[in-house]
């Protein structure tokens, strides 16, 4: 019988498998990621369906650009005509051998401007027919930091001069990190006229300074060489033609150059065109490194016809008051609350009740009996009514440090010694008595070495970057008197803090709002609806009250700006910055040193308090924070302060000043989180035990107390171990201290006990910082 045909096995077919695996309704959806094919006219329509979609889309692309120019017509509407608003130039100079004056100069040149009028500083206006605007150059001198900020945040385009034989230096490089922290309008690079260059190294280092400046305002395309006819030209067909960009912070705000300023009647008159919002004469005005004042009215003031630009304007008829304050409405310069110190004082009792108490003695027979040796209080502390006496250990006295309680060791805070204050000996002081120490000076090499120490603030914050506030228990004081105002929480995150409780007087003088962000939309709702405001681009006199007469004079070509404020923004609360550290400044930021805020168009000086910034900004269950020692690299923290109150997301500046007054440090940058109260700021330490013995769960801990007492009074508060373990203090073993605690886990001999305790704190008053002006010739102030 004949064997059974079989294929061969290398004849078998194989079908080629699917390319797409798993090719399931999502996973394709998952692949398009939202995406969805156009259609093709020539396949799924007939040839009149393609025309009609062709025509579409053309008819939509010519209403999108008659969209932009109106936009771009609206825009610049307010810089059209012969009234219109000067378009305000900014140019700052970045090196020394750079003059603003020159750049100037040479932009209205090539317009066929005249140039016999041009101040050497200061403000200068041109026209520019060919264009059909004007221009307004604020020219600034070099190194003068403070007037270039002011003169940026009322600039439409701000022109940075550069060198082509200089670099920028250090202070050039602080400068535009500030105002790029600050927020800056349009910017325009140009080299300085006054520097031929060779034609074969002139693209070269035009290509190098545009590298350098696209560090600092990514947007840039072009370097304008001012040595250059053509370059100076398009530089002002820049200026001249273009939409300037809108500043995120200016939103909703007006402000005025002033364009003449002058003293009369008792009040500061400034003269020049409204910009940004329209302006009330409801609300009050800050004028940099002078405050808050008020507006008396405000005239018309147009320009006259027959006069040029660029000389001193006139008037075509009598100013007409164009608006006064309404007293009903407008705003008032009380800045803060006044608490009633007298609720709780203790005074000295009357003549009248002293005779009431003489009658009733007399009557009763009886005399007042003698206080008893060491009853009578050597300082009264005033505790509010109904409260307890372990509260009364939170309250905050006016005179002191808040950080002081009482007889201590150093924990990184100030040191405060009272009279009280157990002697510790030192070899290098003779003491005869408490009060009566006898001097001795040090010679050259152990005064160094105390100096270095007390300067070594970078050591202070490496061990508290490696030990993070851990801190030695004195053992000449009790730990309860030493730590009297710290509590212990179970859970930092969760535990309630109640925010009203022992606040500081601080807290009676400031404002608080129930909802900040409708408050907020309220008061920019109002703005907008405002009737009795004046609209841009309106040339305007306006008198403000109270304002120090050294205002009225203009120092080195510094700009006077008055910018008008907000409903509620003169009212001061507690404001929260998130901050981030400057990469470039590498010294220590401890809380509370002094430093400069730059917040809008105000500069304050303030002692912040760092703490730390959740993430998203939360608030957490119980809105509790941890306090920051240091502002360290790399991290997002939130500085507190108390200050005027801010709307808007707006930028911040930290400066710290110098010797140079132009040259501060630039510490930090961020912008304005919110104003909120009742946010808790705690600070921790850390008491440290060593685990003498050990069984198991069970150990022997010493040297974080030294008396039975104190462990008693800290057995409530929960312990825990650098390796995770937690426990409880059970009882007290002998007299030194030591104490046996109970932990969830076994615990090894090698592990560290430790016990955090919390107390609140708050940050110092803010004051306004005042820049430091010129010398003022005293027959120009007599005048």
């Amino acid at each position: 019988m004949p064997e059974a045909f079989h294929h061969r096995s290398t004849l078998k077919q194989t079908n080629k498998s699917f390319k797409s695996k798993h090719a399931t309704k999502s996973s394709l959806k998952e692949l398009a990621k939202g995406r969805v094919a156009r259609q093709s006219p020539k396949t799924s329509h007939s040839a009149n369906a393609a025309a009609q979609s062709k025509l579409n889309r053309r008819n939509n692309a010519k209403q999108t650009q008659l969209n932009k120019r109106t936009a771009l017509i609206s825009a610049t509407r307010i810089f059209s005509g012969v009234d219109g608003a000067p378009r305000i130039v900014a140019i700052v100079p970045l090196t020394l051998d750079v003059d603003a004056g020159a750049v100037a100069a040479a932009l209205a040149e090539s317009i066929g401007a005249s140039t016999e009028d041009r101040p050497d500083r200061g403000l200068w206006k041109i026209k520019a027919e060919r264009f059909k605007t004007s221009l307004q150059f604020l020219q600034l001198p070099y190194r003068s930091l403070y007037a270039a900020l002011d003169a940026c945040k009322a600039a439409d385009y701000v022109v940075f001069a550069l060198s082509p034989s200089t670099e920028v230096d250090e202070w050039g490089d602080m400068l535009l990190r500030t105002m790029q922290a600050q927020g800056l309008p349009d910017v325009v690079s140009v080299i300085a006229p006054g520097f031929p260059a060779d034609p074969k190294s002139r693209p070269g280092i035009i290509k190098s300074l545009l590298s350098f400046m696209q560090y600092f305002t990514p947007e840039q395309a072009r370097v304008f060489d001012l040595n250059a006819v053509s370059d100076q030209l398009s530089a002002v067909r820049v200026l001249c033609e273009g939409k300037p960009r809108d500043v995120r912070w200016r939103e909703g705000r007006s402000w005025i150059l002033g364009e003449l300023v002058d003293w009369a009647e008792g009040s500061l008159v400034v003269t020049g065109v409204i910009r940004g919002a329209q302006l009330s004469a409801d609300r009050l005005v800050h004028l940099p490194n002078f405050g808050d004042f008020k507006i008396s009215k405000i005239l018309s003031a147009p320009l006259s016809r027959s006069n040029k630009i660029g000389s001193g304007p006139g008037m075509e008829v009598e100013p007409t008051v164009l608006a006064e304050p309404d007293h009903d409405s407008a705003d008032s310069l009380v800045s803060s609350n006044d608490p009633d110190d007298m609720a709780n004082e203790q005074t000295w009792p009357t003549e009248e009740e002293m005779q009431d108490v003489s009658t009733l003695e007399g009557a009763s027979g009886s005399e007042l009996p003698e206080a008893g040796k060491g009853t009578t209080p050597k300082a009264v502390r005033r505790i509010p009514k109904g409260m307890s006496e372990y509260q009364s250990a939170w309250i905050i006295d006016e005179s002191g440090d808040e950080d002081y309680d009482g007889p201590r060791e150093t924990d990184g805070d100030m040191e405060v010694e009272t009279e009280e204050m157990v002697d510790i000996p030192d070899d290098d002081v003779e003491t005869d008595s408490r009060k009566n120490v006898t001097f001795q000076d040090l010679d050259v090499e152990e005064e160094a070495r105390q100096l270095e120490t007390w300067r070594s603030r970078q050591r202070e914050e490496q061990d508290d970057l490696e030990f993070p506030d851990e801190v030695d228990t004195p053992k000449e004081i009790a730990a309860q008197t030493r730590f009297q105002r710290y509590r212990g929480m179970r859970s930092f995150r969760t535990s309630p803090w109640d925010p009203y409780e022992n606040l500081p007087r601080d807290y009676a003088r400031i404002f608080q709002f129930e909802d900040f962000k409708r408050t907020e939309r309220g008061v920019r709702r109002r703005a907008e609806e405002e009737g009795a405001g004046i609209t841009p681009g309106t040339r305007v006199t306006i008198y403000l009250k109270d304002v120090p007469r050294e205002a009225a004079w203009q120092i080195d070509g510094q700009p006077l700006i008055a910018f008008g404020l907000l409903q509620h923004e003169h009212k001061k609360s507690v404001l929260n910055f998130t901050v981030q550290r400057n990469t470039e400044y590498e010294a220590s930021v401890r809380s509370k040193d002094p430093l400069v805020l730059c917040v809008g168009p105000r500069r304050l000086q303030i002692n912040p308090i760092y703490s730390q910034h959740t993430r998203g900004g939360a608030k957490g269950t119980n809105n509790v924070h941890k306090f920051e020692r240091y502002l360290r690299h790399g991290n997002t923290y939130v500085a507190t302060t108390y200050g005027p109150i801010v709307f808007g997301n707006q930028p911040c500046v930290l400066l710290k000043e110098t010797d140079d007054l132009q040259a501060p440090h630039l510490v930090a940058m961020g912008s304005f989180m919110n104003p909120d109260t009742t946010r808790t700021i705690a600070k921790r330490i850390i008491l440290s035990g060593h685990p003498f013995k050990v069984h198991k769960k069970t150990a022997t801990v010493r040297y974080m107390f030294f008396n039975s007492d104190d462990v008693l009074y800290y057995k409530p508060v929960q312990l825990y171990t650098k390796h995770g373990r937690t426990g409880h203090i059970r009882e007290s073993l002998g007299t030194h201290g030591y104490f046996k605690a109970h932990f969830d886990g076994p615990i090894s001999q090698m592990d560290t006990v430790c016990m955090s305790l919390y107390k609140r704190v708050y940050p110092k008053w803010s004051e306004l910082w005042r820049e430091k002006r010129d010398h003022v010739a005293s027959d120009a102030m007599e005048e």
